[in-house]
């Protein structure tokens, strides 16, 4: 008896050891823990701007991009010529004579470096980039140029991003038969080659800024909806998904208001390498003939034109392509530096 009773006791003592107390669920601290509260305090959306601004190439590029869309905005005003104008100059005869082929013309700095001004029929007329074989201001011709190229490359990428988004996030979201048939689609429409889409289109639309809309309305939104596929293959599963489907969303919220917003960084790096290949493929389209028509003129028109005179007449070409050559490098070191931004490695935090 004395036995069971103190096996009893033994067993009721290990039961009361392991029934937890209050005090069990108190923490005490030996020794202070130091918070870094600047870092804790920092949102997600703060921390990629601040470490997108460390970035000097990212920066570099938002410079560039944004003196370009500045000039873009405000460099045809400046020289007080049209962009379709053919400039004609009363000489001192009072005779008119066209200005056309002329090299970049600055007045003052041709003083500066001679002690003597221009002895022509052009006097102290001023073409910062000269002029064409047409008589047309190169100055007001390239920066009109360039807001045409930037507008068609940021309206088709807008566009192509609402497009391209809504197809991924619907076809990864339903998955099965859905999923399936649409990227077959995506598959079929990704294998025709640009050019053919451009051809078929030629056939049935006139040349201009609205076929190269079109063209690349045909074309860019597939990588954007890839993009979009992948987030939500890789959301959906979450458990704040199936939260929203419990409580009884429907899909319509749980796409565009659950997971959209969780797939914004991706696309804001997909666009900015989107940006570059629209304007690369606005200019490519223009310099073979199926894009931009005189009188207009975008960026690969321009280098269309002065490749014409490269031999003679290498300054045509050069401002077009240089304007180009910038365009393609900012917008390529803004890509870079948001996706670095947006997926910071080990070392650089």
């Amino acid at each position: 008896m004395k036995k069971k009773n103190l096996k009893a006791s033994l067993n009721a003592a290990a039961v009361e050891a392991y029934i937890p107390k209050d005090e069990d669920f108190v923490l005490e601290m030996d020794q202070d823990i130091t918070t870094d509260r600047n870092y804790a305090s920092q949102g997600f959306w703060k921390g990629v701007f601040t470490r997108f601004f460390k970035n000097v190439r990212a920066v570099i590029g938002i410079v560039i991009i944004v003196l370009i869309i500045i000039l873009a905005v405000i460099g045809p005003n400046i020289s007080g010529h049209g962009y379709a104008e053919v400039i004609k100059i009363t000489n001192d005869s009072g005779k008119k004579v066209l200005a056309k082929s002329l090299p970049p013309r600055i007045p003052g700095l041709h003083k500066l470096f001679t002690g003597e001004d221009y002895d022509d029929d052009f006097g102290d007329s001023t073409f910062l980039f000269g002029t064409d074989t047409m008589g047309r201001d190169l100055w007001t011709r390239v920066w009109y140029g360039a807001r045409v190229s930037l507008l068609i490359a940021f309206v088709t990428i807008i566009i192509d991003m609402i497009i391209g988004m809504s197809y991924g996030l619907i076809s990864g979201f339903f998955g099965g038969v859905a999923d399936v048939i649409m990227q077959r689609f995506v598959e079929v429409a990704n294998s025709v080659p640009r050019l053919v889409i451009v051809g078929v289109l030629a056939t049935f639309m006139t040349k201009g800024i609205w076929l190269v809309i079109v063209a690349l309305l045909l074309t860019e939104w597939i990588g954007m909806s890839k993009i979009a596929r992948a987030e939500m293959l890789k959301i959906k599963e979450q458990e704040y998904i199936m939260a929203s489907k419990t409580l009884g969303a429907n899909n319509f919220t749980i796409i565009f208001k659950d997971v959209l917003p969780n797939t914004i960084g991706p696309i804001i790096t997909q666009i900015m390498f989107s940006i570059p290949t629209a304007i690369f493929t606005e200019a490519f389209l223009s310099f073979v003939g199926v894009g931009i028509v005189l009188p207009q003129c975008s960026i690969g028109s321009l280098i269309s034109d002065g490749f014409t005179n490269i031999t003679t007449l290498p300054y045509q070409i050069l401002p077009p392509i240089i304007v180009l050559a910038l365009l393609m490098l900012a917008f390529n070191f803004v890509g870079d530096g948001v996706r670095e931004a947006l997926a910071p490695r080990i070392e650089d935090m």
